[in-house]
């Protein structure tokens, strides 16, 4: 049980953590939330809890496939934003988009024969 808390705590720290960072300075936040975290925190804990290396490379090519489609909500949040499109409309397009992104990879992923 302590685990599990030591874990939560960690990884809401680095959340609590990214978003101060970036009320004082944008680049820093930027360059810190591009860094995969949550990506590496699971690596570590799957690892801690596993040492399952080969489960770890699969969830780290999963992840690298999926990133794309990721992308289309780094494109189209800001540019509706800047249009004045109101906040939360703006959150809720982009995340539509970027989930029906997932499933196109998804399906282009499945006809070349790339399983995640």
């Amino acid at each position: 049980m302590i685990y599990y808390i030591i874990k939560v705590l960690l990884s809401s720290v680095t959340i609590v953590a990214v978003s101060e960072i970036s009320k004082r300075s944008t680049l820093l936040g930027s360059i810190i939330a591009s860094v995969p975290l949550v990506s590496l925190l699971a690596f570590i804990w799957m690892y801690i809890d596993t040492k399952d290396t080969a489960k770890i490379a699969e969830l780290s090519q999963g992840i690298f496939w999926l990133v794309i489609p990721s992308l289309l909500f780094f494109i189209l949040f800001p540019v509706l934003l800047k249009k004045n499109v109101e906040f939360w409309l703006s959150l809720g397009i982009s995340l539509t988009l970027m989930v029906i992104g997932y499933f196109v990879m998804l399906f282009i992923l499945k006809k070349a024969g790339i399983n995640i």
